[in-house]
């Protein structure tokens, strides 16, 4: 399932119980990060399953939405059911919601 950036902007403004998990790699975190984010980068989950919240839902987010997707679908495979892609990524969020946020 996908969430747009106009829907978790809404969430984060309506301050809606959710997590947002960047799964970027820590280079591209270094580059811009959405304030609040638990950063868990893609090939470290697996190990950090524990830190991942499961009374709340979780909007995956990466850079353009490629790899949040795969994690997703992980996720929802292996548990978790209340999982959201946030569909364009960072990047969507950086056009869209705030251009404060460089593009890479």
């Amino acid at each position: 399932m996908d969430i747009t950036v106009e829907e978790l902007n809404n969430m984060r403004t309506e301050n809606k119980p959710h997590t947002l998990l960047d799964i970027r790699e820590i280079d591209e975190i270094n580059i811009c990060s959405i304030e609040g984010s638990l950063n868990i980068p893609m090939n470290t989950l697996p190990d950090n399953l524990d830190k991942l919240p499961r009374h709340e839902p979780l909007v995956v987010m990466c850079h353009i939405g490629g790899r949040s997707m795969q994690v997703t679908q992980w996720l929802l495979q292996n548990g978790f059911d209340n999982v959201m892609n946030l569909y364009g990524g960072i990047s969507a969020w950086s056009k869209t919601i705030d251009d404060t946020i460089p593009q890479y």
